[in-house]
């Protein structure tokens, strides 16, 4: 009881296994349960990510000289190792696929039925890769066995 009403969906569970949200006024709503990921980490993949594919597909454009440390050792890789820049990248968007692919098998096998959470996590994870499929891998649907 919190301030006379009863909440039927409080519950207590340490952070890294995630409970499905409430619906209906009943506890683990897994057909449609979807989490976004820590922003920290969100802002750091796609700070990263960005920088990574400016220094692959537009070189040319970049302040090397305004980036204190990370110019010189930018520019070195740019000027030495640019293949292996640019086939890193596609590597890496296609690891990226593949996460996401799991993550849309990951979610019928624990339940998530719902399209728009199906689609939630496919793109979270295709945008931000592990940072997004970690939560999914941690979360444990009420029906599901804990082990």
């Amino acid at each position: 009881m919190l301030n006379g009403t009863h909440r039927p969906c409080l519950h207590l569970r340490p952070a890294a296994l995630p409970q499905a949200p409430c619906q209906d006024g009943v506890p683990g709503g897994e057909r449609g349960y979807f989490q976004r990921g820590r922003p920290l980490w969100l802002a750091a993949i796609t700070l990263s990510f960005g920088y990574y594919t400016w220094v692959v597909f537009w070189p040319q454009s970049i302040p090397y000289q305004s980036l204190g440390p990370l110019g010189p050792f930018t520019q070195y890789l740019v000027d030495h190792h640019h293949t292996l820049l640019h086939n890193g990248c596609w590597i890496a968007w296609l690891i990226h696929i593949g996460e996401s692919l799991y993550a849309t098998v990951l979610c019928r096998s624990k339940g998530i039925m719902d399209g728009r959470a199906q689609l939630l996590w496919f793109l979270q994870t295709f945008l931000f890769g592990i940072a997004s499929l970690s939560i999914l891998i941690a979360y444990r649907p009420e029906h599901q066995k804990r082990t």
